[in-house]
C-alpha cells in the first residue's frame, strides 16, 4: 500500500508565495479565450492535471495554445469539431462548464473522464441545457459520463436554480451567450462569481443583481484575455489551518484573490477564533492581495449560510473543528455529497477514525473538538481528503493513503509541507 506518512510538527512562521493558481480560474481563462477575438494571455495558469485537461480539450477544439513555461497565449476563431473524445480528467469543473459551451457549438463532441468523474451526477447541468434545446445525452439519461453533445440552437431562458452551485450557473451563463434571446439565472444564495466577473470584463452584456443574472446573446465575438491567475484560496486555506491550529504559529499567504464569494473559509476560521488580516493589491477582474493568520485558541462555530463559499474548503475546515473548544455544526452542505466524493462521509469517517467524536446527518455533521489521535485515512481518490488529512497531521502524526489525486489540484502541495514538517513517503517518485 503507497501512502504518506505526516509527523507531527512544532512552530512555524512562513510567508508563501508559491501557493498553486486559483483552479477555478485557471479552467474559465482557457475556455472563455474561445469566445474572444484575438489572443489571449494568460500567466501563472495552473499546471495541474485538471486545468491541463481543459488546455488541452481547448486544443482539441481549434484553438492555436502556446506555452513557454510562464506564459500561455491562446487564439481561436471558434469552436471546431473535434475528431477525438473529449476527456476532461477529474475535473468536475471542466466537464459540466463545457456542457454549456458547447451545447450551441456547430459540431459533436464526446466528454469523458477518470474512473471518479464518470460516476459524478451530470444531470444538475444536462437537464435545465436540454429543457432550453440542447442535444445533450449520456448514462442514465444524462446523469453520468460519457456524454454526447450535438451542438444546436438554444431557446432564451428564465432559470430559476434550487441549489447554489457556480459550476451549473456557469454552464447556463455559457449557454445563454448565444441563445436566441435575454436570459435571466436566479439562484437561492450567491455562489462564486468569477464567470460573471471575467465574461463582463471582456465585454459580455451580464447584469448582476443580487441572486439575479441577466445575459443578453453575444452580438461579436468578446474581447481577448489578458490576465494573471492569482493564487488559489481553497489551497491557501490548507496552510491557513496549519498555522491556526500550530501553537505559536503564523503565515502570510501571498497574491490570493480575496473575492467575497472565495474567503468564506478564512471567514469562517476568524469566526473561530483564529487571527487572520487582509491586505489588498490590485483589483482588475479580481479582487489580490495577502492574507496574514495566526494561531489563536480557537472555539465551535455553526457553519450553515452561504455553503457555496466554502464548499471545497469545508475539509479541512473541520479539522480545525476538530482542534476547537465545544461542538461544530455544519448544515445546508448536501452539496458535498456530491464532490470527488461523498465528503459528508469522509471527513466523518476520517474524524472518527482519528478519535474525534462525530455525529453525520444528510445534509452535514457535527463535530466535538477534542483530541486528535494518529490515523491511517482512505482519500478516497479525492484530493481534498487527502490535503485535509495531512494538515490534521501536523498535530498527531497520520498516515494518509491514495495521493495521486492531489496533482489534480496542488501539484506543490508536498513541497510546501515541507517547509513546514517532516514527511516519509512510502511510494516511489510520489513527488
Amino acid at each position: 500500500m503507497s501512502y504518506v506518512e505526516v509527523f507531527p510538527c512544532s512552530e512555524f512562521s512562513l510567508n508563501v508565495s508559491e501557493i498553486a493558481p486559483d483552479k477555478s480560474i485557471s479552467h474559465r481563462s482557457a475556455m472563455f479565450s474561445m469566445l474572444a477575438s484575438g489572443t489571449s494571455t494568460i500567466n501563472n495558469f495552473l499546471r495541474a492535471e485538471d486545468t491541463l485537461s481543459t488546455l488541452e480539450i481547448v486544443k482539441n477544439l481549434g484553438a492555436v495554445v502556446v506555452d513557454d513555461g510562464v506564459t500561455i497565449t491562446i487564439e481561436s476563431d471558434g469552436i471546431k469539431e473535434s475528431e477525438n473524445i473529449l476527456d476532461c480528467g477529474n475535473a468536475g469543473t471542466g466537464m459540466r462548464l463545457f456542457c454549456g459551451l458547447l451545447s450551441s457549438a456547430n459540431g459533436h463532441f464526446i466528454l469523458t473522464g477518470d474512473e471518479y468523474l464518470r460516476r459524478r451526477p451530470m444531470k444538475r447541468v444536462t437537464a435545465p441545457l436540454r429543457d432550453i434545446g440542447a442535444k445533450l445525452d449520456g448514462r442514465k439519461d444524462a446523469e453520468l459520463a460519457p456524454l454526447s453533445i450535438r451542438g444546436a440552437s438554444l431557446k432564451a431562458f428564465n432559470y430559476e436554480s434550487k441549489i447554489a452551485s457556480a459550476q451549473v450557473k456557469s454552464a447556463m451563463i455559457l449557454a445563454a451567450l448565444r441563445a436566441d434571446g435575454t436570459c435571466t439565472y436566479t439562484e437561492p444564495e450567491l455562489s462564486r462569481d468569477h464567470t460573471e466577473r471575467m465574461l463582463k470584463g471582456m465585454g459580455a452584456d451580464i447584469e448582476v443583481d443580487g441572486l439575479k443574472t441577466t445575459i443578453s446573446p453575444m452580438k461579436e465575438l468578446l474581447s481577448p484575455l489578458t490576465i494573471r491567475v492569482p493564487a488559489d484560496p481553497s489551497s491557501a486555506f490548507f496552510f491557513a489551518v496549519a498555522a491556526a491550529i500550530t501553537p505559536n504559529s503564523s503565515i502570510v499567504l501571498e497574491g490570493i484573490t480575496l473575492n467575497e464569494t472565495r474567503i468564506g473559509a478564512f471567514r469562517a476560521l476568524e469566526r473561530m477564533g483564529a487571527n487572520i488580516s487582509y491586505d489588498l493589491i490590485s483589483d482588475k477582474y479580481e479582487p489580490i492581495g495577502n492574507i496574514s493568520v495566526k494561531y489563536a485558541p480557537l472555539k465551535a462555530i455553526t457553519v450553515e449560510e452561504n455553503i457555496s463559499w466554502l464548499i471545497d474548503e469545508l475539509p479541512v475546515l473541520s479539522i480545525a473543528f476538530a482542534c476547537a473548544e465545544g461542538t461544530s455544526i455544519v448544515r445546508n452542505a448536501q452539496e458535498l455529497r456530491v464532490k470527488e466524493s461523498d465528503r459528508i462521509s469522509t471527513v466523518v469517517n476520517g474524524l472518527v477514525a482519528c478519535g474525534i467524536e462525530v455525529s453525520e446527518y444528510k445534509d452535514g455533521y457535527t463535530v466535538k473538538g477534542g483530541s486528535l489521535k494518529s490515523a491511517t485515512v482512505d482519500s478516497d481518490g479525492d484530493h481534498r481528503i487527502a490535503m485535509s488529512f495531512i494538515i490534521a497531521g501536523l498535530r498527531c502524526g497520520m498516515k494518509v493513503t491514495d495521493l495521486d489525486c492531489i496533482n489534480t489540484s496542488f501539484p506543490n502541495f508536498f513541497e510546501l509541507l515541507q517547509r513546514v514538517t517532516k514527511v516519509r513517503f512510502y511510494r516511489k517518485n510520489i513527488l
